[in-house]
Protein backbone atom coordinates (compact mmCIF):
# COMPACT_ATOMS: atom_id res chain seq x y z
CA UNK A 1 0.00 0.00 0.00
CA UNK A 2 2.83 2.40 0.90
CA UNK A 3 4.62 1.81 -2.43
CA UNK A 4 1.56 2.70 -4.47
CA UNK A 5 1.10 5.94 -2.51
CA UNK A 6 4.73 6.85 -3.00
CA UNK A 7 4.45 6.19 -6.73
CA UNK A 8 1.25 8.27 -6.94
CA UNK A 9 2.86 11.14 -5.00
CA UNK A 10 5.98 11.03 -7.21
CA UNK A 11 3.83 11.03 -10.37
CA UNK A 12 1.69 13.91 -9.07
CA UNK A 13 4.79 15.89 -8.12
CA UNK A 14 6.33 15.29 -11.55
CA UNK A 15 3.11 16.39 -13.27
CA UNK A 16 2.96 19.49 -11.09
CA UNK A 17 6.59 20.27 -11.89
CA UNK A 18 5.93 19.80 -15.63
CA UNK A 19 2.84 21.99 -15.40
CA UNK A 20 4.68 24.77 -13.58
CA UNK A 21 7.62 24.48 -15.94
CA UNK A 22 5.34 24.72 -18.98
CA UNK A 23 3.45 27.67 -17.53
CA UNK A 24 6.60 29.53 -16.55
CA UNK A 25 8.29 28.87 -19.89
CA UNK A 26 5.19 29.81 -21.86
CA UNK A 27 4.71 33.06 -19.94
CA UNK A 28 8.37 33.97 -20.40
CA UNK A 29 8.18 33.25 -24.13
CA UNK A 30 5.06 35.43 -24.41
CA UNK A 31 6.85 38.26 -22.57
CA UNK A 32 9.91 38.03 -24.78
CA UNK A 33 7.79 37.78 -27.93
CA UNK A 34 5.92 40.91 -26.85
CA UNK A 35 9.26 42.66 -26.30
CA UNK A 36 10.20 41.81 -29.88
CA UNK A 37 6.82 43.09 -31.12
CA UNK A 38 7.20 46.28 -29.11
CA UNK A 39 10.69 46.90 -30.45
CA UNK A 40 9.48 46.18 -34.00
CA UNK A 41 6.86 48.90 -33.50
CA UNK A 42 9.66 51.28 -32.51
CA UNK A 43 11.60 50.38 -35.67
CA UNK A 44 8.50 51.05 -37.79
CA UNK A 45 7.95 54.29 -35.91
CA UNK A 46 11.36 55.74 -36.80
CA UNK A 47 11.06 54.54 -40.40
CA UNK A 48 7.67 56.31 -40.56
CA UNK A 49 9.28 59.47 -39.17
CA UNK A 50 11.80 59.34 -42.00
CA UNK A 51 9.04 58.78 -44.56
CA UNK A 52 7.11 61.76 -43.16
CA UNK A 53 10.15 64.05 -43.49
CA UNK A 54 10.81 63.17 -47.13
CA UNK A 55 7.98 65.15 -48.81
CA UNK A 56 9.07 68.34 -47.01
CA UNK A 57 12.68 67.73 -47.98
CA UNK A 58 11.79 67.07 -51.62
CA UNK A 59 9.59 70.18 -51.80
CA UNK A 60 12.35 72.34 -50.35
CA UNK A 61 14.91 70.99 -52.83
CA UNK A 62 12.42 71.30 -55.74
CA UNK A 63 12.38 75.05 -55.36
CA UNK A 64 16.11 75.20 -56.07
CA UNK A 65 16.61 72.33 -58.47
CA UNK A 66 13.55 72.19 -60.69
CA UNK A 67 15.32 70.26 -63.47
CA UNK A 68 16.18 67.31 -61.18
CA UNK A 69 12.74 65.71 -61.68
CA UNK A 70 14.07 62.17 -62.16
CA UNK A 71 15.72 62.29 -58.72
CA UNK A 72 12.54 63.61 -57.10
CA UNK A 73 10.47 60.94 -58.81
CA UNK A 74 12.87 58.21 -57.66
CA UNK A 75 12.70 59.44 -54.06
CA UNK A 76 8.89 59.64 -54.07
CA UNK A 77 8.59 56.17 -55.64
CA UNK A 78 11.06 54.68 -53.15
CA UNK A 79 9.13 56.30 -50.28
CA UNK A 80 5.89 54.87 -51.62
CA UNK A 81 7.40 51.38 -51.86
CA UNK A 82 8.93 51.61 -48.40
CA UNK A 83 5.69 52.71 -46.73
CA UNK A 84 3.68 50.07 -48.60
CA UNK A 85 5.64 47.19 -47.08
CA UNK A 86 4.18 46.44 -43.67
CA UNK A 87 5.01 43.41 -41.60
CA UNK A 88 3.08 42.09 -38.64
CA UNK A 89 5.48 41.66 -35.73
CA UNK A 90 4.17 38.12 -35.26
CA UNK A 91 5.11 37.24 -38.83
CA UNK A 92 8.76 38.23 -39.01
CA UNK A 93 9.78 35.43 -41.33
CA UNK A 94 12.86 35.67 -43.55
CA UNK A 95 11.00 36.48 -46.78
CA UNK A 96 8.83 39.30 -45.41
CA UNK A 97 11.73 40.68 -43.38
CA UNK A 98 13.95 40.78 -46.48
CA UNK A 99 11.21 42.48 -48.49
CA UNK A 100 10.88 45.16 -45.79
CA UNK A 101 14.64 45.66 -45.60
CA UNK A 102 14.99 45.91 -49.40
CA UNK A 103 12.27 48.58 -49.56
CA UNK A 104 13.97 50.59 -46.80
CA UNK A 105 17.38 50.18 -48.45
CA UNK A 106 15.89 51.46 -51.72
CA UNK A 107 14.62 54.55 -49.91
CA UNK A 108 18.03 55.10 -48.30
CA UNK A 109 19.67 54.88 -51.73
CA UNK A 110 17.21 57.38 -53.24
CA UNK A 111 17.82 59.77 -50.34
CA UNK A 112 21.56 59.54 -50.91
CA UNK A 113 21.01 60.62 -54.53
CA UNK A 114 18.90 63.53 -53.32
CA UNK A 115 21.75 64.61 -51.03
CA UNK A 116 24.13 64.52 -54.00
CA UNK A 117 21.76 66.85 -55.87
CA UNK A 118 21.83 69.19 -52.89
CA UNK A 119 25.61 69.52 -53.15
CA UNK A 120 25.21 71.16 -56.57
CA UNK A 121 23.18 74.08 -55.20
CA UNK A 122 25.02 76.37 -52.78
CA UNK A 123 21.90 78.51 -52.19
CA UNK A 124 20.01 75.41 -51.10
CA UNK A 125 22.75 74.50 -48.62
CA UNK A 126 22.24 77.92 -47.01
CA UNK A 127 18.42 77.62 -46.82
CA UNK A 128 17.34 77.40 -43.16
CA UNK A 129 14.36 75.11 -43.88
CA UNK A 130 16.57 72.72 -45.78
CA UNK A 131 19.23 72.74 -43.06
CA UNK A 132 16.61 71.95 -40.40
CA UNK A 133 15.09 69.16 -42.49
CA UNK A 134 18.52 67.74 -43.22
CA UNK A 135 19.38 67.78 -39.50
CA UNK A 136 16.09 66.06 -38.67
CA UNK A 137 16.71 63.45 -41.34
CA UNK A 138 20.23 62.79 -40.04
CA UNK A 139 18.85 62.47 -36.51
CA UNK A 140 16.18 60.08 -37.77
CA UNK A 141 18.78 57.95 -39.55
CA UNK A 142 20.66 57.72 -36.24
CA UNK A 143 17.44 56.72 -34.47
CA UNK A 144 16.83 54.04 -37.10
CA UNK A 145 20.28 52.61 -36.41
CA UNK A 146 19.68 52.61 -32.64
CA UNK A 147 16.20 51.05 -32.91
CA UNK A 148 17.44 48.37 -35.31
CA UNK A 149 20.23 47.54 -32.86
CA UNK A 150 17.73 47.34 -30.00
CA UNK A 151 15.48 45.13 -32.14
CA UNK A 152 18.37 42.78 -32.83
CA UNK A 153 19.15 42.69 -29.09
CA UNK A 154 15.60 41.75 -28.02
CA UNK A 155 15.36 39.26 -30.90
CA UNK A 156 18.62 37.66 -29.74
CA UNK A 157 17.32 37.43 -26.18
CA UNK A 158 14.09 35.83 -27.40
CA UNK A 159 15.82 33.48 -29.87
CA UNK A 160 18.35 32.35 -27.26
CA UNK A 161 15.61 31.72 -24.73
CA UNK A 162 13.46 29.55 -27.02
CA UNK A 163 16.46 27.56 -28.28
CA UNK A 164 17.78 26.49 -24.85
CA UNK A 165 16.86 23.12 -23.46
CA UNK A 166 14.18 22.40 -22.14
CA UNK A 167 12.56 25.67 -23.30
CA UNK A 168 13.02 24.53 -26.91
CA UNK A 169 10.58 21.67 -26.24
CA UNK A 170 7.92 24.06 -24.96
CA UNK A 171 8.65 26.56 -27.75
CA UNK A 172 8.09 23.94 -30.44
CA UNK A 173 4.98 22.68 -28.66
CA UNK A 174 3.49 26.19 -28.45
CA UNK A 175 4.72 27.25 -31.95
CA UNK A 176 7.19 29.94 -30.89
CA UNK A 177 9.60 30.48 -33.77
CA UNK A 178 12.91 32.32 -34.01
CA UNK A 179 12.86 35.94 -35.17
CA UNK A 180 14.95 37.42 -37.98
CA UNK A 181 17.67 40.03 -37.48
CA UNK A 182 18.45 43.21 -39.34
CA UNK A 183 21.56 42.73 -41.44
CA UNK A 184 23.89 45.20 -43.13
CA UNK A 185 23.19 46.21 -46.72
CA UNK A 186 24.91 44.13 -49.35
CA UNK A 187 28.32 45.51 -50.11
CA UNK A 188 28.57 47.24 -46.72
CA UNK A 189 31.54 45.04 -45.84
CA UNK A 190 33.63 46.86 -48.48
CA UNK A 191 35.05 50.21 -47.49
CA UNK A 192 34.22 53.03 -49.93
CA UNK A 193 37.12 54.13 -52.09
CA UNK A 194 38.12 57.73 -51.49
CA UNK A 195 40.10 59.54 -54.19
CA UNK A 196 41.59 63.01 -54.00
Amino acid sequence: MKKSWIIIIVIVLMLLWLGFSAQSSYNSMVEKNESVSNQWAQVENVYQRRADLIPNLVNTVKGYAEHEKSTFTAVIEARSKATAVNIDANNLDAASFQKFQEAQDGLSSALSKLMVVMERYPDLKANQNFLELQAQLEGTENRITVERMKFNDVSKDYNTYIKKFPKNLWASMFNFEAKEYFKAQEGAEKAPEVKF
